[in-house]
């Protein structure tokens, strides 16, 4: 694995646990072994860090969303997998979603991060208004009125219960809070 790749996979386990105002680059050449200086090299300033940090995320979660797709049929079973995503990388609530974390610190961030995070927003809430439609019409989403509504309400409501869960440090907050969403599946 490249030095850069690293780095990424260093800084992005930092903001996940600690927020992205709870590391710095002193704490990332540490990590990694390196002089800060070379990361410097990579990221001239945390904000460089931060839209490559999001950059890859949203292409990650992208062919997630591509594969989900692909092999999960019926909205209600696209449904669950992304909040089976979401649980799961709260890894026993000691970890947040990279974006639910940037959330976390927004005043920290770059206009240019923050344009990034809000496009990650837009394309989740687009698939996931998708989801919703697909799922009233094969019927494994029970009592969707407005799809979008529906996409902006779970969008919320998964990224909340990411944070109620992780104060604690208790995934199954997690679970509570989207039991009823899950009563809607068939």
């Amino acid at each position: 694995m490249d030095r850069k790749s690293v780095l990424l996979d260093s800084a992005e386990h930092a903001v996940r646990t600690r927020g992205f105002d709870g590391f710095s680059y002193a704490d990332l050449a540490a990590d990694v072994g390196i002089r800060k200086a070379s990361i410097h090299h990579h990221f001239p300033t945390k904000a460089d860090l931060a839209l490559a940090l999001i950059a890859r995320y949203a292409a990650n979660f992208s062919a997630f969303l591509e594969q989900v797709t692909a092999l999960q049929p019926t909205g209600g079973a696209r449904l669950s997998a992304l909040v089976g995503a979401y649980r799961s990388s709260l890894e026993g609530g000691s970890k947040l979603c990279l974006c639910v974390a940037l959330c976390t610190n927004r005043d920290s961030l770059s206009p240019e991060v923050l344009a990034r995070l809000d496009g990650f927003h837009v394309n989740i809430t687009a698939w996931l208004s998708d989801v919703f439609v697909l799922g009233k019409s094969d019927g494994s989403i029970a009592c969707v009125a407005d799809h979008m509504e529906e996409a902006h309400a779970c969008l919320a409501q998964l990224e909340g219960a990411q944070l109620i869960a992780r104060a604690v440090r208790d995934s199954a907050r997690f679970d509570a809070a989207m039991a009823k969403l899950f009563g809607r599946i068939r």
